[in-house]
C-alpha cells in the first residue's frame, strides 16, 4: 500500500505542471489506518506547498483528529526554511504526523537533507527514496535549473515517417493526429517558454498558446530567434502577446528596429553571432538569468539544427505519423547545413517510444 499512496502523491503533483515554475511539482498524501485523510499538491508559485495543502485538506474534511500519528507520503523532501511560505517541516511536526515517506531529497542548498534531519531529530520516522526515479524524471526541469540556473531545453517536432513537416507545396495541417497535437499542448503547458525561428513567424504567424487541454492552461513566454530583425510588427505574437515576447537578435541590428519591438511590449536581447546567426547558448543563458527554467523549441528546421549544432538541447520529443510524404523540396524537421561528419552528429540515449493515437512519440536525451 505504501507504493500506491506514493503513486497517488505523484499523480497529484502533476496537477502543478506549468503553474509552479521554477519551483518543483510536489504532491502529498496523508494516511491513517490505511485510509487517505488528506491530500494536496503545490498549486501555484508562491502559494502553500503540497504538505500544508494536504494538512488543510484533512482539516477541511473534518479529519483534524486523524492527523496525530498519521503517515505522510510526499514526493519531494519537505522544506525547512522560510521563503514565500513557512517551512513544511513545522506543519508536519505541529500536527503530530509521526511517519513520513519522502520520494526524493530536495537538491536546493537550503534543504538538501536538512528537512529530513529536522524531522528525525523530532522523533518522526522518515523513509527516503520511494519511487525516486519516476519522481526525478517528473521534476527534471527543476532538478537541472535549481543548482546553476541552467535552462532545460526540449526540441519538439511533428512529422511523417520520412521526417517531412510539410508537402512540396507547403501543406502541413495536419500531419500528426489529434491525440498527438493534444499531447504536444500538455508539454507547452509544462514549460515557461517556447522558441521558434523568425521564418516560422513569417510563414505560419503562430500564436504559440496552450489549447485543447481541460486543466487550467498556462501560456508560455514566446521567444523569437531573429538575427536581422525581420519579425513583422503585425504578427500575432506581437499583437496578442507583446509583453510576453522575447526577441533574440544579432548584435548588429539597428536601434530603430529594437525600439519598435519594445514599443510593442517585447523584450529584446542582443546576442553575439555564431556563424552569422544568433548565439543560442548566450540567449538561453540570459533566459535562465531571467528566471525561465524551461524552453520548448518548436521550429522550424533551421532553428532545430542550430540548436543541435550549438549543443543547447537536453531532450527531444518527435511525433511521427504513419505517412510517407517524400519530395526533395519538402521541408524536414531538422534542416540547416547539416553535420559534415558522423562523429559530429547529435546522439541520443534513454530512448522511449510511446504510441499516441495513430502516431508514435520518440523521446530521448541528448548524450553529453
Amino acid at each position: 500500500m505504501d507504493t500506491q499512496f506514493m503513486k497517488r502523491a505523484i499523480e497529484l503533483s502533476k496537477k502543478g505542471y506549468g503553474h509552479v515554475n521554477p519551483n518543483p511539482i510536489v504532491g502529498a498524501v496523508i494516511v491513517k489506518d490505511g485510509i487517505i485523510v488528506g491530500e494536496g499538491y503545490h498549486e501555484k508559485y508562491g502559494k502553500y506547498h503540497a504538505e500544508r495543502n494536504a494538512i488543510k485538506n484533512a482539516k477541511d474534511n473534518s479529519n483534524s483528529h486523524m492527523l496525530k500519528g498519521a503517515t505522510m507520503y510526499v514526493t519531494l523532501e519537505p522544506c525547512c526554511h522560510y521563503g514565500k511560505t513557512p517551512p513544511c517541516t513545522e506543519a508536519i511536526m505541529e500536527n503530530g504526523i509521526s511517519e513520513v515517506y519522502v520520494g526524493c531529497l530536495d537538491p536546493h542548498d537550503k534543504v538538501s537533507g536538512k528537512g529530513v534531519d529536522i524531522l528525525r531529530k523530532h522523533g518522526i520516522k522518515v523513509h527516503v527514496g520511494m519511487m525516486e526515479e519516476e519522481i526525478r524524471k517528473s521534476n527534471e526541469i527543476f532538478l537541472r535549473y535549481i543548482k546553476n540556473k541552467e535552462v532545460f531545453v526540449i526540441m519538439k517536432s511533428g512529422s511523417s515517417l520520412d521526417g517531412k513537416i510539410s508537402t512540396c507545396t507547403g501543406e502541413s495541417k495536419w500531419i500528426t493526429c489529434e491525440e498527438s497535437r493534444h499531447h504536444a499542448h500538455t508539454i507547452r503547458n509544462r514549460v515557461m517558454a517556447i522558441m521558434v525561428g523568425v521564418n516560422t513567424v513569417i510563414e505560419d504567424d503562430p500564436s504559440l498558446t496552450v489549447r485543447n487541454i481541460s486543466e487550467n492552461p498556462c501560456d508560455p513566454v514566446k521567444v523569437i530567434v531573429d538575427t536581422n530583425g525581420r519579425t513583422p510588427l503585425d504578427c500575432k505574437l506581437l499583437i496578442d502577446s507583446g509583453d510576453k515576447v522575447i526577441l533574440g537578435v544579432g548584435e548588429c541590428i539597428e536601434s530603430e528596429k529594437i525600439e519598435k519591438y519594445k514599443q510593442m511590449g517585447a523584450t529584446v536581447i542582443k546576442t553575439p553571432l555564431y556563424k552569422g546567426k544568433v548565439d543560442l547558448k548566450f540567449l538561453i543563458n540570459k533566459l535562465g538569468e531571467m528566471g525561465i527554467d524551461s524552453l520548448l523549441i518548436e521550429g522550424g528546421g533551421n532553428i532545430h539544427f542550430s540548436a543541435f549544432e550549438q549543443g543547447v538541447v537536453n531532450k527531444i520529443m518527435m511525433y511521427f505519423a504513419p505517412k510517407i510524404i517524400g519530395g526533395a523540396s519538402s521541408k524536414t524537421s531538422v534542416e540547416g547545413n547539416g553535420f559534415e561528419k558522423l562523429i559530429e552528429t547529435t546522439e541520443l540515449e534513454d530512448i522511449n517510444i510511446v504510441k499516441i493515437g495513430t502516431d508514435f512519440l520518440v523521446e530521448g536525451y541528448v548524450k553529453k
